[in-house]
């Protein structure tokens, strides 16, 4: 039996647009698992293709950034966005240890 667990997040600031979707624990084949990441940053993208194959997650992210000033909010919020994302999917965290 899987659990889903999923969530989709947006955040928006001053210096980024970004839209996440999220689905863990619940992928039965690894045909099953989607991945499309696009940050404008063609490192972090990879570093979160990565994370995402091999943890067995579904992962969207797009993130419009303001990459003509400096690439580190891009970074910076997409990862707040993702862990906003993974309080979302795995909801109450009572009676994880």
């Amino acid at each position: 039996m899987s659990l889903e667990r999923s969530a989709v997040v947006t955040r928006k600031t001053n210096e980024t647009d970004i839209k996440i979707s999220l689905q863990i624990g619940s992928l039965e084949s690894a045909s099953e698992q989607v991945i499309d990441i696009n940050t404008g940053i063609g490192f972090l993208d990879h570093m979160y293709h990565a994370l995402a194959k091999h943890a067995k997650w579904s992962l969207t992210l797009t993130c419009k950034g303001d990459l003509h000033i400096d690439d580190h909010h891009t970074a910076e919020d997409t990862a707040i966005a993702l862990g906003m994302a993974f309080k979302q999917a795995l909801g109450e965290p009572r009676g994880i240890r």
